[in-house]
């Protein structure tokens, strides 16, 4: 893989790390916090702009006639329901509760006079920013089709809260960034290495089209529309695949 290549594959995952740093900077030298309206208007702002995101990446995955069209969304729900049900049996979204409680819990004890509270910061907004499903979900995006979008829309995400978390536990917060990037870079290169698999097979298509609808979803969360448990469904990505390839057995054995 030439660098370069690399190196546009991770964009979402630099911008993502740039806007834990950026907000943190700016939570340590603005005088006051943005107003509640000003946030209220970044996250309506940020619910429009991953709609048209999600529902614009699964539209792009979805070609041919119309026979074709309703056949791949028809694989669209089944790989959704698969993986949801993979997802809850592996406990995905309970486990990354914990993980969020857990960091809840520090964060509520933490103490801005805590003279640990660099490296108590470092931890709990690791934890954080790194439980999230959109950060998986973003990162295999970005390592088999090259969309930065979802990462852009957790990097705005991680700056407001970087911003807030810093008052309290100093410049630790910006040393997040540093996992995050290490987490999310390494699934977008290894998750690369499928890539000609996929597009070779034609299978590039479903998993694209499994994850704008996440993304869209990832939209209602934002929009505080509905409780989605977004982390069980992140198994879809795997089922989308597997199951048009399945699809197109019975297919060819039918005719």
């Amino acid at each position: 893989m030439l660098p370069w290549l690399s190196l546009a594959m991770l964009t979402g995952t630099i911008l993502n790390a740039l806007g834990i740093v950026i907000g943190g900077i700016m939570g340590m030298t603005l005088s006051r916090q943005f107003a509640p309206n000003t946030q209220l208007a970044l996250r309506g702002l940020m619910g429009v702009f991953t709609v048209f995101i999600g529902l614009r990446m699964t539209w792009l995955s979805l070609e041919g006639s119309f026979l074709q069209v309703l056949q791949q969304v028809v694989v669209l729900i089944l790989a959704l329901t698969l993986g949801r049900i993979c997802g809850r049996l592996l406990r995905i979204q309970k486990t990354l509760n914990r993980l969020g409680q857990y960091a809840g819990q520090r964060f509520a004890q933490a103490r801005p006079d805590d003279p640990n509270r660099t490296s108590e910061g470092f931890t709990i907004c690791a934890l954080l920013f790194c439980a999230g499903p959109l950060g998986p979900l973003g990162a295999v995006q970005a390592g088999l089709m090259g969309y930065w979008q979802p990462l852009f829309i957790k990097m705005v995400m991680d700056g407001l809260a970087a911003m807030g978390f810093v008052t309290i536990f100093g410049w630790g917060v910006l040393l997040a960034a540093i996992p995050v990037f290490v987490y999310q870079g390494t699934i977008t290169l290894a998750v690369s290495y499928l890539e000609p698999f996929l597009r070779a097979h034609n299978l590039l298509g479903s998993v694209n089209a499994v994850g704008g609808m996440l993304v869209f979803c990832v939209a209602l969360v934002v929009l505080e529309l509905k409780k989605v448990e977004l982390a069980d469904y992140l198994p879809s990505l795997a089922t989308a695949p597997l199951v048009l390839w399945v699809w197109r057995l019975l297919e060819g054995a039918w005719n």
